[in-house]
């Protein structure tokens, strides 16, 4: 039986299926305990069951007030995670069976780990949480009057009480989504792996290519935006080519690739300190990487990109540098910003709808100095904890609550295998050390010992070694690259 739940809820539970029994459909009372806002949903819910007929079948889980999390990531899932012990019947939506630990996506994409390594299935997850059951499905739309939530391929409907939106986001490319096939984001497993498949395929195809300028091409490699992820890709990048280059292939054996770092803004991690950033445009520059600021991508296809009205030749493109949140709005049928982003009130609900609330990159939080809470892990993780703080105080009939308050806990990229900046307030550090800090705070926010055990033997592997992963191309060609290749460069030669 449910821990605070089920148990408590029999002995009221009782006299209710025996008075309807006694008498037919009549108005039932509500158990004891459930506080006055939950009250006339849960009457309304055994008065219908009772007109049925079937309330002597009702189960006590049926009468629980029902709270339904949309998205299984970082927000989403803490927030699930911290109602555990709440007297609800918790529902958590995802397309997908697992959780997926973002940050060190690129990792996966560069071979130095595998999918597996940084996800885990959500029911394993929450496999001892009683009051949790998960269902796989898409959102079509959401309608707020019934409180139904209706999922695509299937005549399902979920109802709630409570809902949380945790959806996250996908890359966007600025009204320029035709540069997407050429210019992979990287969100989830599948732009990962096939942005692993396109990077060792053109040393592959290098290896085979019998002219300079064609080969020139494929072994130079262009990721846009330098954020976080974009300073990430770069350093992985240049050490996986470091080490694909000293294999044994007899054409290519020996050469050097190409990377280029491309960002818009006048210096790269715009949210670290200047002196970071310029440590980190050091380090990057150490690794062979050509960084440029200050560049405006105009143009981008199969053959390169133009930025800042100069043609860059290279096969592999890859975006980071910018995001669009998922079709939350639409669903709802409400207005959003730019960014597809919901505007939401002090405590995350929707303006005029104190039960729905909206959580990580789907929302559009106010902070401080005119800026809104960053669309990282950790504002993500603050915002779960504290929408379940806030259910487990109504449901326990308590209504005063705190405005959320963000907590910036300090920004980290990494560069490479031994190069990392990190930034805590007054703290600012680099170097190896850096990295070290940088290593462990990821270990520590990865879910399940197996992951954090492999993760950190792959790292150590890597360290001493100075060897990548299995890089093996997996999966056929993708159509869009299919597509890519028969374009030629925004005004240069294919």
């Amino acid at each position: 039986m449910m821990k605070g739940t089920g148990s408590n809820l029999l002995p009221a539970l009782t006299p209710v299926a025996s008075a309807v029994a006694s008498s037919g459909a009549g108005t039932l009372s509500v158990p004891p305990g459930y506080p006055d806002h939950d009250a006339q949903r849960i009457a309304d819910r055994q008065n219908q069951t009772a007109r049925a007929g079937y309330a002597e079948r009702q189960s006590p889980a049926a009468l629980l007030p029902r709270i339904v999390i949309v998205g299984a990531g970082f927000g989403g899932l803490t927030c699930a995670r911290a109602l555990r012990h709440a007297r609800a019947a918790l529902t958590i939506i995802d397309q997908r069976n697992f959780n997926l630990f973002q940050p060190l996506l690129y990792q996966v994409a560069t071979a130095a780990l595998s999918p597996a390594d940084i996800s885990m299935p959500i029911r394993r997850i929450l496999q001892r949480q009683r009051n949790a059951r998960v269902i796989l499905g898409h959102v079509e739309a959401i309608d707020p009057l019934t409180r139904r939530i209706f999922l695509s391929g299937s005549d399902q409907k979920v109802a709630y009480d409570y809902l949380v939106i945790a959806t996250g986001a996908r890359h966007a490319y600025f009204g320029h989504e035709e540069w997407e096939p050429f210019a992979p984001g990287l969100k989830d497993i599948e732009d990962a792996t096939e942005i692993r498949r396109r990077v060792l395929e053109a040393f592959e195809r290098a290896e085979v290519e019998a002219g300079a300028d064609e080969r020139r091409r494929l072994l130079s490699f262009i990721i846009i935006g330098a954020g976080p992820t974009g300073v990430e890709m770069a350093g992985a990048i240049a050490e996986l080519a470091k080490s694909e280059l000293a294999m044994p292939y007899r054409s290519i054996h020996g050469q050097r690739a190409r990377i280029v770092l491309i960002e818009a803004g006048q210096q790269i991690l715009p949210t670290f300190p200047p002196s970071l950033a310029a440590k980190a445009t050091r380090s990057l520059e150490g690794l062979g990487v050509e960084v440029r600021t200050g560049a405006k991508v105009e143009g981008c296809d199969a053959g390169g990109i133009i930025a800042a009205g100069q043609c860059i030749e290279a096969r592999t493109l890859i975006w980071a540098a910018g995001v669009q949140a998922s079709a939350a709005a639409r669903w709802l049928g409400i207005d959003a910003d730019h960014a597809g982003r919901i505007h939401v009130g002090p405590d995350l609900s929707l303006p005029g709808d104190r039960d729905i609330f909206v959580i990580g990159d789907t929302a559009t939080v106010p902070w401080r100095d005119g800026k809104n809470v960053p669309g990282i892990a950790p504002a993500a993780k603050q915002e779960g904890a504290y929408v379940a703080g806030l259910l487990l105080r109504r449901l326990s009939g308590k209504r005063a609550f705190p405005a959320f308050r963000y907590r910036h806990q300090g920004d980290l990229a990494t560069i490479g295998r031994k190069s990392a900046v990190v930034s805590f307030g007054r703290l600012r550090l680099s170097g190896w050390f850096a990295w070290l800090l940088w290593g462990a705070v990821h270990i520590f926010f990865l879910i399940g010992f197996r992951n954090r055990a492999l993760v950190a033997l792959n790292w150590l592997w890597a360290y001493w070694t100075h060897e990548h992963g299995a890089g093996l191309i997996t999966g056929g060609t993708h159509p869009h690259a299919r597509h890519a290749r028969g374009s030629t460069a925004p005004g240069g030669d294919s």
